[in-house]
């Protein structure tokens, strides 16, 4: 079953949709789903929906919600952070605990892409609360990517006009000073507990050594599967399958079968 909910969050409203399994009989795990940056609650070829169906016949609930300023949620695209992602995603996670069928002992994080940088922040602000990380093509490397893949003429236009068009999406310079500013691996790394990570080898948006600067905080606790070939969003039938069969049997394993 799945069902439209809201939460509100600095004065705004954000929209997400919950999954539940049909019978419940005992309080049940729940994972909280990130997106990524220009992306919304549905993912790249409807991934996330894929995702939460195949998480809800096994018995996880799911939550997965637009950002403010992404998808259906208040808010202006131009206005958006990663910090302030970062406290939205903080909102859900209390949502998520605060639902009465949740085992708070269990409940999980999965981000995609600068949603993964986020999901990686929060279980490391909250480790106490997490149960397992699962992070796709993870951004947690967004001040080099800004810092490398935009020049400095583009920085100094967007510091100028107060926003660049990111594909028709203004993205704000404070989005900028925030990037520039942050350090997601060092946030990241507060986290102690089994993480998986998944990466396509050809991913030119976030090269796989970002997977590797993961495994480096993360050392033992964490293990990087490489889908062979596939791009950043995992844009082919079977990278796709691949993603959430590895997905789905890391979840199931920390989240059920402890």
């Amino acid at each position: 079953m799945q069902k439209a909910i809201e939460i509100q969050n600095n004065g705004l409203t954000l929209r997400g949709m919950l999954h539940i399994p049909e019978i419940i009989k005992e309080k049940i795990p729940i994972v909280c789903i990130f997106h990524g940056f220009t992306d919304n609650k549905v993912g790249p070829h409807f991934i996330f929906v894929k995702l939460s169906r195949m998480l809800e016949a096994k018995g996880i609930a799911s939550i997965r919600f637009d950002f403010s300023g992404s998808g259906e949620s208040d808010g202006e695209f131009v206005n958006m952070t990663i910090s302030k992602e970062l406290d939205d995603a903080k909102a859900i996670l209390n949502y998520a605990k605060s639902l009465d069928f949740v085992d708070t002992n269990n409940i999980g994080l999965l981000g995609f892409s600068m949603g993964g940088a986020v999901a990686s922040m929060l279980a490391g602000q909250h480790k106490k609360d997490i149960q397992s990380l699962c992070l796709w093509g993870a951004a947690g490397n967004i001040k080099e990517l800004i810092a490398l893949g935009t020049k400095e003429e583009e920085l100094e236009e967007a510091r100028k006009a107060g926003f660049w068009d990111a594909g028709g999406l203004l993205v704000g310079e404070d989005f900028l000073k925030d990037a520039l500013n942050l350090d997601v691996f060092s946030q990241a790394s507060q986290y102690d507990r089994n993480v998986m990570l998944l990466h396509g080898s050809k991913d030119q948006t976030v090269p796989p050594s970002t997977a590797d600067k993961y495994l480096d905080i993360y050392e033992t606790k964490a293990v990087l599967h490489i889908i062979d070939d596939a791009n950043h969003s995992f844009s082919n039938k079977s990278w796709e399958d691949e993603v959430l069969d590895y997905s789905i049997g890391f979840l199931e394993g920390e989240l059920k079968n402890r």
